[in-house]
Order: structure tokens, then sequence, then C-alpha cells
């Protein structure tokens, strides 16, 4: 019964962080979406099989312009909150993760291009 609990809940979760059209992506689902990014972020090496996840679910919750600018300013201010994240690891995160993405990860992007 304890199992059935969580699955529900890791359901309603993923319910949640799903975008509906016409909705501005928020920065919770960045966050979520990027959290496990976290240690290649600091470390460097190879992305987790999560991580990857994150980036690929980035990408599709952010198919205007207006959400990749608003989960832009939400990287940039996750990336602040990390002193730690090598720009090197960050800027190569989608490539590594086979993801064409239009959203740069860096501290220092101007988000309004």
């Amino acid at each position: 019964m304890k199992g059935a609990v969580i699955s529900m809940l890791v359901l309603v979760a993923i319910v949640q962080m799903m975008v509906k059209p016409g909705e501005a992506v928020t920065c919770g689902q960045v966050d979520a979406s990027l959290a496990p990014c976290i240690p290649y972020l600091t470390a460097g090496g190879t992305p987790a099989a999560a991580c990857c996840d994150g980036v690929k679910n980035l990408k599709t919750i952010t198919p205007t312009t207006a959400d990749r600018r608003a989960a832009c300013d939400c990287v940039k201010a996750a990336a602040a909150r990390y002193p730690s994240i090598k720009q090197d690891a960050a800027s190569s995160l989608p490539q590594k993760c086979g993801v064409q993405m239009d959203i740069p990860i860096s501290k220092t992007t101007n988000c309004a291009r």
C-alpha cells in the first residue's frame, strides 16, 4: 500500500511539472529538470542519465521564445546559487546529453537575446 501511495505522489508531481499550452514555464520546473545535473556541473565527468532526462525535459517544456527566455533567467539565477559550477561543464551539458538546446546554461548569459 505504501508503494502505491508513493507512486501516486510521484505521478502527481510529474503531472504538475508539465506545462500546459499557453502557460509559461516556471523556475520550479527548470530547477527540477536540472537538479540531477548539479553533481556533473560542479565536478565534471559524465552527466547522469537523470540529468540528461532533465535536459530533454527542459527542451520539451520551452517550445516558445518566451519560454526559453524565462527558462534562461531561471537557469542564470540557479547557476548564481552554485558558485562551484564549472563553466565548461555547464556550456557542454546539452551536447553531452545529445540535446540541441537554445538555452545557454551559464551564470553570465544575456537572456534577452
